[in-house]
C-alpha cells in the first residue's frame, strides 16, 4: 500500500512541474535557513571538542553582588573565591579553574610580531575537557604547582611560530621575552567555544595576578565535570546551597550574593540574569528561537496548503472513483499525507544540500576564527523532524477536505460540495 502511495505521489509531482518546483523551492529554502541556524547553535553549544561531554559539564563563570541601595555588580569571579567555594564541591568528578577570557602573549618570528590569545589554566583543565592532541601532552598539576615554564599551543600557532605543526613538542618558544617549553599541540579551538578557546595555554601559576586576593569579582571561571548526566541537577543544587551560605563581602554595602552553576548554552550566553533563573538566559533564548522558527515555518506552510488545496480539487474525479470503489476517508487522508510528506522530504534533501553550501561558505570566509561549521547526525535528525512536521502541518487540512468530498459530486466536478 505504501509503495503504491509513493508511486502515485511521484506521478502527481511530475504532473504539474511548475507547482512542484514552487513548492520545493519554498520548502528547501525554509529548511535551509532553519538548518543553518540550528547548525550554528549546535556548533556553539552542542557536544563538540573540547566540550565533548557537554551533558556532564557545568560552568560557574558569573557572580552577582546586589547593593542595598539598588543596582548590581556582575562579573567573572575571583580565583580565591572559586578555589574556596567551587573546587571543594562533593558531587562533581572534577573541578577546574581557569581564566574566563583570554589575554595576549607576544612572540616574534623574525621581524614579524605574533599576538597570541592566551588562557591560563590549572592541570584539571585538561581532564574536564577533551582537547584533540596532535602530539605531546597537557601540562599536569605538578607542573602547575611548580610554576613550570611550559605551554600547549594550537595547531595554527605552531605553524605560525615554528612553520610546522609536527615535531613541535619539546621545542622552545619565547613568549613575552620568556622561554617556554612546548609540551603539546592541539587541534584549533573555535572562538565560539568561549570557555576553552585560546591559541596558547599556560599554567595558571604563571600569572602576575594575586591568586589569594579575596575579591569576589575577578576574571576566572570554574568548569565542573559531573560523574554522570544525572548528577548535573545535584551539582547545581549543591553549589546553590554553598552560595546561600557565602558571607557578604561588605554587609553594609551589599545585600546578597548570587551565582549559578550553568549548562554550556546558558553560560555561553553570558547573561547577567544567571543569578535569578536556573538556566540564565538559555530558557528565554530557546523560547524565542523556537517561536521564530515556528513562525518562519508557518508562512510557507500556509502557501503550501493553498497549493495543495488547488491540487486536491483538481483530482476530484480520481477521488470520486476511489470513493465509489470503497476507499474510506482515512485511506484517502493517509494517501495524501504520504504524498505531501514525500514532497517535504524531497525538499528537506535539497535544504540540507543548500545548508551545507552556506556553512561551507561561512567556513571559507573565516568570519568566525577557527570555526568549522558543518552538518552532523543531530542536524540530519532535525531536518527529518522539521520535514515531517512541515509535511503534516501543510497536508492535514487539504487531506481532510479531500476526504470529505462526496463521491457522486466529486465525479460531477461539483467542488463546492
Amino acid at each position: 500500500m505504501l509503495l503504491s502511495y509513493l508511486k502515485i505521489a511521484w506521478k502527481v509531482l511530475l504532473r504539474r512541474k511548475f507547482f512542484t518546483a514552487i513548492s520545493l523551492f519554498g520548502i528547501s529554502f525554509t529548511l535551509m535557513i532553519l538548518l543553518v541556524v540550528y547548525a550554528l547553535i549546535d556548533f556553539a553549544a552542542g557536544p563538540h571538542r573540547p566540550e565533548l561531554r557537554s551533558d556532564r559539564l557545568l560552568f560557574i563563570n558569573r557572580i552577582q553582588l546586589l547593593y542595598r541601595d539598588g543596582g548590581t555588580s556582575n562579573s567573572s569571579m575571583g580565583y580565591a573565591f572559586l578555589d574556596r567555594y567551587a573546587r571543594p564541591l562533593h558531587t562533581p568528578e572534577k573541578v577546574s579553574i581557569s581564566q574566563s577570557n583570554w589575554g595576549t602573549a607576544v612572540a616574534y618570528v623574525g621581524q614579524q610580531v605574533l599576538k597570541l590569545d592566551r588562557k591560563r589554566t590549572d592541570g584539571a583543565f585538561w581532564q574536564v575537557l577533551d582537547f584533540d592532541f596532535l602530539e605531546g601532552r597537557p601540562y599536569n598539576q605538578r607542573e602547575v604547582q611548580d610554576g613550570a615554564h611550559v605551554a600547549v599551543v594550537s595547531e595554527t600557532t605552531a605553524r605560525r611560530y615554528f612553520g610546522t605543526a609536527a615535531g613541535v613538542a619539546g621545542r622552545e618558544m619565547v613568549l613575552d621575552a620568556v622561554p617556554y617549553r612546548v609540551v603539546g599541540v592541539v587541534r584549533d579551538v573555535s572562538l565560539v567555544r568561549l570557555h576553552s578557546y585560546a591559541e596558547l595555554w599556560q599554567p595558571i601559576s604563571a600569572t602576575a595576578d594575586n591568586l589569594r586576593d579575596s575579591e569576589y569579582l575577578g576574571k576566572y571561571q570554574a568548569i565542573v565535570l559531573a560523574r554522570r548526566p544525572a548528577d548535573v541537577p545535584l551539582i547545581k543544587e549543591e553549589y546553590l546551597q554553598v552560595i546561600n551560605r557565602v558571607p557578604l563581602p561588605d554587609p553594609k554595602r551589599y545585600s546578597k550574593v548570587n551565582s549559578r552553576a550553568q549548562t554550556l548554552l546558558a553560560s555561553s550566553l553570558g547573561s547577567n540574569e544567571n543569578a535569578t533563573e536556573v538556566e540564565g538566559a538559555a530558557g528565554p533564548f530557546l523560547r524565542v528561537v523556537v517561536g521564530l522558527g515556528l513562525l518562519f515555518l508557518l508562512l510557507p506552510a500556509l502557501n503550501l496548503i493553498n497549493i495543495n488545496v488547488s491540487r486536491t480539487l483538481e483530482r476530484s474525479s480520481e477521488i470520486g472513483v476511489r470513493k465509489a470503489f470503497g476507499a474510506t476517508g482515512r485511506q484517502l487522508v493517509g494517501q495524501f499525507l504520504v504524498e505531501n510528506i514525500s514532497l517535504t522530504l524531497l525538499g528537506a534533501g535539497l535544504g540540507l544540500g543548500l545548508a551545507a553550501g552556506v556553512l561551507a561558505l561561512l567556513n571559507s570566509s573565516h568570519l568566525v576564527p577557527y570555526a568549522s561549521f558543518g552538518l552532523n547526525g543531530r542536524v540530519f535528525g532535525a531536518a527529518l523532524g522539521v520535514a515531517l512536521f512541515f509535511g503534516i502541518l501543510s497536508g492535514a487540512y487539504p487531506a481532510y477536505k479531500m476526504s470529505k468530498l462526496h463521491a457522486v459530486k466529486a465525479l460531477k466536478g461539483d467542488l463546492a460540495a
